[in-house]
């Protein structure tokens, strides 16, 4: 463990084999995102936390840390890690958790996001590419550009050219994209976010030149992955680096999108209010966990008002997002501040 300050703690771990620790976080994995189970998740998800967290746990109190960076090896990376459970309760209860793909790569600057506009794109259906609808983006996408007075795009206007236009004719420190990102097997080039007319791939997103200025934070809000595998989860982490910004928000699976929208929504809530985007996230997250974002009524219900569904999304009905399938995919990876 290492913190800003002092040297770093190292722990033993009581002995296990590396079989063993991947055995439970794909069963961990595979458990968290059946929502039909309300406990399945429970045991894997203790288990992890009494390797990772548990040997640390005095010294973590001690030092009154509350913000936890995970640096994780291959197998691991794509675990749920706001789902680890201590037999009380979720470590996002305590902690604000994200993911680092390397510590020497990652600058550890804070630059407070007050004054920053929003640049929110997105699509709602995707021609013949096989992906499915994602009917609340335009809910979304207009809900974020409200929220930090923004520019929103949508389908036709979600292009690889306006993307890049619209950052050059203002320099956005923050950019949504409402839209499926996969995470494949093999070459990098695989794995791409999905524009309207377009794939564009990871190894493409240096090109954009959101480093110069730095963009701080992309949020990719309906991802999906193939959990597991090992150059998925290293596309998946190596995100924000091969993007060029401080911090990008993503999801480890394609969640619900009513969902999605719930938490994109108290998340950019959050951002103006607390002073680092991994805090922004876990309260977001706490306040699915406790059912104050949740559908009711044919409304996207928060504790800071409702928000009138589509009639797509209304005819889900009422239903909870307690159930951390809803919340726990989505994690903050490169600097947490």
């Amino acid at each position: 463990m290492i913190n800003g300050k002092g040297e770093p703690v190292r722990v033993q771990f009581p002995t296990t084999t590396r079989r063993q620790v991947l055995e439970v976080a794909n069963n961990f994995r595979s458990e968290v995102t059946n929502f039909r189970s309300s406990r399945g998740f429970l045991t894997p998800s203790q288990q992890m936390y009494k390797w990772l967290i548990a040997p640390l746990e005095a010294e973590l109190q001690a030092q009154g840390i509350d913000n936890l960076v995970f640096l994780m090896d291959t197998g691991l990376r794509s675990i749920p890690l706001a789902a680890l459970h201590d037999g009380q309760g979720f470590i996002v209860e305590r902690y604000s958790v994200g993911l680092m793909p390397s510590l020497n790569l990652t600058p550890p600057t804070y630059n407070p996001l007050e004054g920053s506009q929003v640049l929110a794109m997105g699509a709602t259906t995707f021609g013949d590419s096989g992906l499915s609808p994602l009917p609340a983006v335009s809910l979304e996408v207009n809900t974020v550009s409200e929220l930090w007075q923004g520019s929103e795009f949508l389908n036709d206007r979600f292009t690889l050219n306006n993307l890049i236009q619209q950052r050059q004719a203002r320099p956005f420190r923050m950019i949504h994209l409402a839209t499926h990102a996969v995470f494949s097997p093999g070459d990098r080039a695989n794995s791409y976010i999905q524009l309207w007319d377009q794939k564009l791939s990871l190894d493409q997103l240096s090109q954009l030149n959101w480093g110069n200025p730095p963009v701080d934070l992309l949020v990719l809000s309906a991802c999906q992955t193939a959990l597991g595998d090992r150059d998925a989860e290293l596309g998946f982490a190596s995100l924000a680096i091969n993007a060029g910004v401080r911090s990008a928000l993503a999801s480890l699976w394609e969640v619900n999108d009513a969902a999605t929208l719930g938490l994109m929504t108290k998340f950019y809530q959050q951002l103006q209010v607390t002073t680092t985007k991994a805090e922004a996230l876990r309260q977001a997250q706490l306040a699915m966990l406790r059912g104050e974002v949740r559908l009711e009524g044919g409304n996207l219900v928060t504790v800071n008002g409702t928000i009138p569904l589509t009639d797509e999304l209304r005819s889900l009905g009422d239903r909870s997002l307690r159930h951390p399938y809803f919340w726990s995919a989505f994690t903050m990876v490169g600097n947490p501040w």
